[in-house]
């Protein structure tokens, strides 16, 4: 049995903290792991990494194998050139699988916990009998609360020891979505849709025609990632509406444990620990009654009053308030954003690379200035730049820097010119964090002006420094 883990969405309804860069798959949302970390364990406790297949964009695709790498040896993933929605996702992910025909598939998404690994298990191999008879398994759990951001499956009555789908209801109003609560046959839609690869690549060929055309296992490079002209042209819809919905070869199983969805930030909430207001207070907060609301402040200090069923996330450079009840709403006001500030929707200020982190401080024609934060022990790749120079100047700790053939120890308030084309990296050989300035200047200081030589992360492709 195959497993496709889908990893590939900006997670728009969690900005800020969310941006196309760096989205909520990479964020430590789950005991302090990642959300792909938390599933791919999940999922390895059902099988091994072998059988196990990744699909995310081209642009996250390296953290996100240095994030798989720290719990597996050789994960696989492949990656789209643009992002189409889930029914291009898993398309590629079955095409990739195609030589596997008759095998068995199980489509899950990022963004989902359970409290009993055991209850997933017994729910995947329910479904798998299903799938073994020609149906595609829909896996769906009881609701707790009336949820309207949430898709529901009602199920019909047991014929055979198959359970048969009746209809899909895609985020119901308020008052629907109470009489679902009441009932014994509307179920919230965990996403997890488990088939014969045969059957799935019948049924989407069969409601999206031509959509194969271009596709093929040659499709995928040496680094398993898509070329941009297998996608172009496709259409950019969800594998629910597109097929699910319409196809009458589903089957229903239940999963029997408590299910947690990390989609927006009021099941963020629901998920955290509340105080004796019921309050989610994280970072800087300093509060006067407020009750029932999530305060989140990844530097400045955030001081909030009179406040009820509210959001407030705060990061360096952008601030979210919303009704915590429409919490899931927020990516039609990121699309308004992104018209207007496009860039506070692609990555933020402050960026997580495997060695630590960096701050962009503030950014003019030709010159960038950060504070860059090397970890305990870690390093940076040895690169180059074509377009721009750097200057650096170490504010806490000691750094080690390597210069063409040149090893220089700088301790705090020295400094370093690197010119352009020069090979250098910057490392952290001690036990506490270093941090430096570091001014760029160039005709072009984009990320992507990196040519990596040496990288204990395996990033000698891509475009992150």
């Amino acid at each position: 049995m195959k497993f496709v883990v889908l990893a590939g969405g900006s997670g728009s309804r969690l900005w800020p903290l969310s941006r196309d860069l760096y989205p909520k798959s990479l964020l430590n949302l789950y005991d302090g792991q990642s959300l792909i970390q938390n599933i791919y364990k999940m999922v390895l406790s059902l099988t091994n990494e072998k059988n196990i297949l990744t699909v995310t964009n081209i642009r996250q695709v390296e953290n996100i194998k240095i994030q798989l790498n720290e719990i597996c040896n050789n994960p696989t993933v492949i990656a789209e050139p643009i992002s189409k929605n889930t029914l291009s996702s898993i398309a590629a992910a079955l095409h990739y699988l195609k030589g596997k025909k008759d095998e068995i598939v199980s489509i899950l998404p990022v963004d989902f916990s359970v409290k009993s690994t055991n209850a997933l298990t017994e729910a995947i191999e329910e479904a798998k009998l299903a799938a073994k008879k020609g149906y595609i398994a829909a896996i769906g759990v009881k609701p707790s609360y009336s949820e309207v951001g949430y898709g529901y499956i009602q199920k019909g009555i047991q014929r055979k020891s198959i359970t048969p789908v009746v209809k899909f209801v895609e985020k119901p109003d308020l008052e629907t979505a109470s009489e679902f609560l009441k009932s014994e046959d509307y179920f919230w839609n965990c996403g997890i849709y488990t088939a014969k690869i045969s059957v799935l690549l019948s049924e989407i060929e069969k409601f999206n025609e031509n959509i194969f055309d271009e596709f093929s296992k040659e499709m995928f490079d040496e680094n398993n990632n898509i070329d941009y002209k297998y996608y172009e042209k496709l259409p950019s819809v969800s594998i629910d509406y597109s097929v699910i919905e319409k196809s009458d070869k589903l089957a229903f199983v239940e999963l029997k444990t408590e299910w947690n969805d990390y989609g927006s930030w009021r099941e963020i909430y629901n998920n955290s620990k509340k105080d004796a207001n019921n309050n989610v207070l994280q970072g800087n907060v300093i509060s006067d009654n407020i009750k029932d609301s999530f305060i989140y402040s990844t530097k400045e200090l955030v001081a909030v009053s009179s406040l009820k069923n509210t959001i407030v996330i705060d990061t360096e450079d952008a601030i979210l308030v919303c009704d915590k009840n429409r919490a899931s709403e927020i990516n039609k006001l990121v699309e308004k954003i992104k018209k207007h500030y496009s860039e506070v929707t692609q990555i933020r200020k402050t960026v997580i690379r495997p060695w630590g982190i960096y701050t962009c401080l503030n950014k003019g024609k030709g010159w960038l200035t950060k504070i860059i934060t090397v970890n305990p022990q870690h390093k940076l790749s040895l690169q180059s730049h074509n377009h721009r120079s750097e200057h650096w100047v170490v504010l806490e700790g000691c750094a080690t820097v390597v210069l063409e053939d040149e090893i220089i120890e700088l301790n705090k308030g020295r400094s370093i010119n690197i010119p352009v084309k020069l090979k250098h990296s910057l490392q952290n050989k001690t036990d506490k964090p270093l941090k430096i300035l570091e001014v760029q200047k160039g005709d072009y200081i984009d990320e992507d002006d990196i040519i990596r030589y040496e990288d204990i992360y395996g990033r000698l492709v891509g475009n992150e420094k």
